[in-house]
């Protein structure tokens, strides 16, 4: 066996860095997190190359003591906790001691600091852990580190490093994460001498939000109210309408701090189950206050990673308040129309008058010679329109203008249309699909028509509504069997005999209880093949082959949990019982089934997350027509 040797103290440092300081993003989260602790109200990160070259860090915080400085360079120095005990209770981001320790080591840390009540501020120099200068300095109030040269004595760890763009990326979003979990703090970003992001500081959540990830996304954000109790869960979410194709915009704060937790994460997906489309996922910005002994922050050296004392409890309280949010914060997507500049310019009454009175000779009239001397050219005489008190049909010009038209029928003044009166929708026949709703309260409505055989176009007092039938009946099914006790069945005239792939076959039969839940009737043929005698009394004519084998493949779905099974179940029987995009359907059942829609806002998606209707305002509608500007 290879002797045993102890290492030597600058490679163990090197080593105990490494798992500290990974990137520039690793140092600057490092500092970053010093200032907030320090109580800072402004901070303002500069980076050179990515933060390869240049990372300085400025703070207004409380500063540090000239004694303490070098202390604070030291492995496991820190002033955050003092026993064992502490770390039952860590309610501070930093705590290890690692940071500056970690960071002095593998580059040129400069350090300038001063606290209120001193007279004069510190500047600390440590290259590579070694200390080069320490002295007294003017510096204002806070603290600034300047990093120069990351990895610059460990070239193994440098080649690792990516591209400039790349590491810069990194930075930024580690400030992104601490902007957003302390609005109350005022952060800017400088990168390769450009201004890149700028906070208000003014202690609102959606403010920062605003900031950092844009106006388009923090606008289909609806907030989660501030819960109460041992855990309190605030911030926002997206509209279902508005999910995204990727989990990029998803972010966790635990009591300030930037996590990774799938409880969290699990628990928000679940709320947008049947409400968002199927293969997106919903952004959010969850914050999480709960008691710090109630959690374990010191799991991985990043701290990014965490331990509930109670899972289930942080999955129910994060579940029920963003359900809770989307139900009463949701609306039906509006179409926003592309506001392109029109295609004539205005002009002002009296350049319209002086155009009126001497209209010059077009191109065309030119061509045919009409502007030579001599044309005799008839024209009819025009109005002046400038303005007297005259009434308009005992004005001279007017009177003329009217002998001189030779036409047979006699010139009335135009009769201003009435504009129809919105309709109250009529009761539909018995066969309308759903048409009565007992619960919701009923809106006037008044039907107008059916695009492409699929879409309904209703109006009300100041919108248009597009609605997908299909879409809308097949929510409206899915919510009776959600709530119906037992779900009625309908027995066949004559068994149908049904034969499915192996694994269908085993799915089938062992999902046999739900089946029957869902109002099917089941029972074992042998030789991969099943008898349906009952199907659930909505499907009433549909192809039940069909039926069992899109329900066989639901079951078999990957990822699907066993407790989801039913639904899968219930999305096939709605589907398959709703009305049809391109089938005909009359026009009282589709003045019912609208009626009902606008009248329920539990009616705004399908069960697979599509939107049941999208709405075009009155006032967008007039912008596109120039009525308003």
């Amino acid at each position: 066996m290879p002797k045993i040797n102890l290492l030597p103290k600058g490679t163990a440092e090197l080593i105990a860095a490494g798992e500290v300081v990974e990137r520039p993003a690793s140092v600057v989260k490092e500092l970053i997190e010093n200032s907030i602790d320090a109580g800072a109200k402004h901070v303002t990160l500069e980076i050179k190359r990515g933060g390869i070259l240049y990372i300085r860090v400025t703070d207004d915080g409380c500063g540090i003591s000239f004694e303490d400085v070098p202390t604070a360079f030291l492995r496991h120095a820190t002033s955050k906790i003092r026993s064992a005990k502490d770390l039952d209770s860590i309610s501070s981001l930093g705590f290890r001691g690692e940071a500056l320790a970690a960071t002095s080591i593998v580059s040129k840390v400069e350090l300038f600091t001063k606290q209120a009540e001193d007279l004069f501020g510190t500047h600390y120099l440590i290259d590579g852990g070694e200390q080069k200068l320490y002295e007294e300095s003017g510096c204002p109030d806070g603290t600034t580190v300047i990093v120069r040269d990351i990895f610059y004595n460990t070239p193994a760890r440098m080649k690792f490093l990516k591209k400039d763009v790349t590491e810069g990326n990194s930075v930024f979003a580690v400030l992104e994460r601490m902007a957003i979990s302390h609005p109350e703090i005022s952060f800017k970003f400088i990168r390769d001498e450009k201004t890149v992001l700028t906070t208000p500081g003014d202690g609102k959540l959606y403010s920062a939000i605003y900031s950092v990830l844009g106006r388009e996304i923090s606008s289909t954000f609806i907030p989660v109210p501030d819960g109460e109790g041992a855990v309190r869960v605030s911030g926002f979410v997206c509209k279902p309408a508005f999910c995204r194709k990727s989990r990029a915009v998803q972010y966790v704060f635990l009591n300030g701090r930037y996590v990774q937790s799938n409880t969290v994460v699990a628990a928000v997906e679940q709320a947008y189950k049947n409400s968002a489309m199927i293969g997106k996922y919903p952004a959010f910005v969850i914050c999480l206050d709960i008691l710090p002994e109630t959690v374990d922050v010191n799991v991985h050296p990043a701290k990014t990673q965490v331990r509930f004392a109670d899972e289930k409890r942080i999955f129910d309280a994060v579940y029920y308040s963003v359900k809770n949010s989307i139900i009463s914060g949701d609306t039906r997507p509006e179409i926003v129309l592309n506001r392109k500049p029109a295609p004539f310019g205005r002009m002002t009454a009296e350049q319209y008058r002086q155009q009126a009175v001497d209209i010059p000779t077009t191109p065309v009239e030119k061509a045919y010679g009409v502007d030579k001397p001599g044309f005799a050219a008839k024209r009819e005489p025009r109005l002046s329109f400038k303005s007297d008190n005259t009434p308009f049909f005992e004005r001279k010009d007017v009177k003329e203008y009217l002998q001189n038209r030779q036409e047979s029928a006699p010139f009335d003044p135009p009769v201003e249309e009435k504009k129809a009166e919105p309709v109250v929708a009529k009761q539909a026949e018995d066969n309308a699909p759903d048409a009565a709703n007992d619960n919701a309260e009923q809106i006037s409505v008044r039907y107008i028509g059916e695009a492409f055989l699929t879409y309904i176009i209703v109006e009300t007092d100041d919108s248009l509504y597009l609605i997908d039938k299909h879409a809308a009946h097949e929510r409206i099914n899915y919510n009776k069997l959600k709530t119906t006790a037992s779900v009625e069945s309908q027995q066949l005239l004559l068994p149908v005999s049904v034969r499915l792939a192996r694994e269908e076959f085993d799915a089938v039969l062992s999902n046999e209880k739900l089946l029957t839940d869902a109002g099917f009737e089941i029972e074992d043929f042998g030789n991969s093949t099943v008898m349906v005698r009952a199907v659930p009394a909505m499907l009433s004519g549909e192809d039940v082959t069909d039926m069992i084998v899109e329900a066989a493949k639901n079951i078999l779905k990957k990822g699907v949990p066993e407790s989801e099974r039913l639904d899968r179940i219930y999305y096939t029987v709605a589907c398959k019982a709703a009305i049809k995009g391109g089938n005909y359907t009359t026009a009282a059942e589709l003045e019912a089934l609208a009626k009902k829609v606008l009248s329920n806002n539990d009616i705004m998606y399908c069960p697979h997350g599509r939107p049941v209707a999208f709405k075009l305002t009155r006032n967008e509608l007039e912008k596109q027509f120039g009525r308003k500007v």
